[in-house]
């Protein structure tokens, strides 16, 4: 099965604390890893540099303005970038986060590379309680730090909940700014714009607990079959009138069957609400869309599947008001 995690030498740029993630890939952390960036960043093959290299064009070795960022160990290049572009290397780019760790307001939970290793992500738990939504449904609260090494990505900073029963990934509260992944572009100032990341840290707990109160809603409120259907049409963007494609079709039935009766949502406390219903669309969007887990997991925190996500809260927020 195709996969979008970075093997090295045969090995899995990738370790995850827990039960083995994915296609079996990565190395497994120890528990003296959760506290220890640098143990970790080795484990999940991270511990390289980065440099910016000089670009000729072929024809007539003419020196162009945008550089190769080529990694040190391996000289792998990793994508190409503008003049005003910095480097920003991996153990920087998450290193600022060890003061978490050593006060143990975090722990580390995965780590690793896509595409080639032009993408790096570090996912680390908050040791804070969970977010109790209902009864025998918890949703545990996580950071996320990741950043690019082609110039497509700038450094990323941001909150992100995981319902503990199905491991769905979910969408923080539309309404709270602070919960926004914030983006930081790879110019000279960037160590210190991550610095400033650290004060808007601070917030998080509150950021989770204002997103709760919006899955509690949501849990409070219940929907009806035809309410389903029509709540994922508006999810994808279909008008009530629209003759879907097959495809679309299956997906829609797909989400209603998740919606009804996918990991969780058949506890008692919140079955045939609106919040089993964002929780198919979130469940086919964590575990079910795309090729493998790991594109899914890219798209979820990097691409389409990340605004999907948002929107799906947003509609049924809206619906169950």
């Amino acid at each position: 099965m195709a996969h979008e995690i970075e093997v090295v030498n045969g090995t899995a740029s990738m370790a995850y604390f827990g039960k083995t993630p994915w296609h079996g890939l990565g190395t497994p952390l120890e528990e003296s890893d959760l506290y220890d960036w640098t143990s970790a960043s080795r484990k999940a093959g991270l511990d390289w540099d980065v440099e910016l290299v000089p670009l000729v064009t072929a024809d007539t070795q003419a020196t162009v303005t945008h550089k190769a960022v080529r990694r040190s160990t391996d000289n792998k290049v990793l994508g190409v970038v503008g003049p005003r572009y910095a480097p920003l290397q991996n153990k920087d780019a998450f290193g600022w986060f060890q003061p978490f760790l050593d006060t143990k307001e975090a722990s580390l939970h995965t780590a690793g590379s896509l595409v080639g290793g032009s993408r790096v992500w570090v996912l680390a738990r908050l040791t804070r309680d969970p977010l109790v939504i209902a009864e025998g449904d918890e949703v545990e609260k996580f950071l996320l730090l990741s950043h690019g090494h082609d110039g497509s990505l700038a450094v990323r900073c941001g909150f992100t909940p995981v319902r503990v029963v199905c491991q769905n990934t979910l969408s923080m509260a539309h309404a709270a700014d602070a919960s926004k992944l914030i983006r930081i572009k790879h110019t000279r100032d960037v160590l210190q714009n991550l610095a400033n990341v650290r004060a808007v840290m601070n917030l998080a707990n509150s950021q989770f607990e204002a997103t709760a109160e919006q899955y509690r809603l949501l849990a409070r409120k219940s929907i009806n079959q035809s309410d389903l259907r029509t709540y994922v049409r508006r999810v994808f963007k279909l008008e009530d009138d629209q003759d879907a494609s097959t495809r679309m079709k299956n997906i829609v039935e797909e989400i209603v069957r998740l919606a009804e009766t996918g990991r969780g949502n058949d506890l008692p406390s919140i079955r045939g609400t609106y919040w089993s219903a964002y929780n198919g669309v979130s469940e086919w969007l964590t575990h079910e869309r795309g090729r493998s887990a790991d594109t899914r997991m890219n798209s979820l925190w990097f691409g389409d599947g990340a605004s999907t996500n948002k929107h799906a809260l947003e509609v049924a927020v809206a619906m169950a008001a």
